[in-house]
């Protein structure tokens, strides 16, 4: 199936007057018809019946305060790049031109590159769900807000997502292969060469460790931190309090 088919099935199955019942029905016959594996039609349709009903319910119960959530008090602005793509991040370098070229991306992009970067560097939800909305074909505010502020953001505080959805690079290296041809090191863990979201990572932790450490799901990420020698600690906030400067300064990362 071509890009663009995917594009225009994820924008038109994002209307909101478009119910889970017809989304299903029209397209079950269609998807047995062209020899679909049952695994990816099953995929399809729990997305459909569930995700995309859960998502709804909670945009409808929730707002209209659910947009000024920010349980991390995040604020920072958006990064230039994320209109440009001029980053030394090839993950998000070519997350950001891929879509401003299709107005679409696939779910690893959206969530754990630009999505997990938003979320480790502690940019503003209300600009995040903004540039969201405002970028891919598919973001009808019902299904974009509650994902963007719940699931990428942890913004809500655990109310969608139990946990917050933060990565660093060796995931990123794992799931794709932007990190081949970065420049930036993902094995690096520190210093100029160092993958940002390595640090970022942990840094994010160390922020807003008295809002997450006493969450049940991420116990033993905060007692490995616990572990981690006061030399590594310093180092973690100085290259995150350094990039992120750099950042605020309209500096080229």
């Amino acid at each position: 199936m071509s890009l663009g088919c995917i594009t225009h099935i994820s924008a038109s199955t994002s209307i909101a007057g478009y119910s889970a019942r017809s989304n299903v029905s029209k397209k079950w016959s269609k998807l047995i018809a062209t020899d679909c594996p049952i695994n990816a039609v099953e995929g399809f349709i729990r997305q459909i019946l569930g995700w995309r009903e859960y998502v709804r319910g909670i945009y409808w119960l929730k707002m209209p305060d659910y947009v000024i959530e920010t349980f991390l008090d995040a604020n920072d602005k958006l990064p230039d790049f994320y209109w440009t793509a001029n980053t030394k991040m090839n993950c998000l370098r070519q997350c950001v031109s891929e879509t401003k070229e299709n107005a679409y991306a696939h779910h690893i992009q959206r969530l754990m590159i630009i999505g997990n970067f938003s979320l480790l560097a502690g940019l503003d939800p209300k600009e995040v769900h903004k540039w969201y909305l405002g970028i891919y074909i598919d973001a009808y505010e019902w299904v974009e807000l509650p994902n963007t502020l719940g699931m990428v953001l942890f913004a809500d505080g655990g109310y969608l997502a139990s946990k917050p959805y933060a990565a660093g690079g060796s995931y990123i290296n794992k799931m794709s292969n932007y990190c081949k041809s970065c420049h930036y090191k993902v094995s690096s863990k520190n210093g100029e060469d160092a993958c940002p979201f390595n640090y970022l990572y942990w840094d994010f932790l160390i922020r807003n460790e008295n809002k997450l450490r006493n969450n049940p799901r991420m116990g033993l990420i905060y007692r490995n931190l616990d572990k981690m020698k006061s030399e590594k600690f310093e180092s973690i906030r100085s290259d995150s309090n350094t990039f992120l400067k750099r950042i605020e300064n309209n500096e080229k990362v």
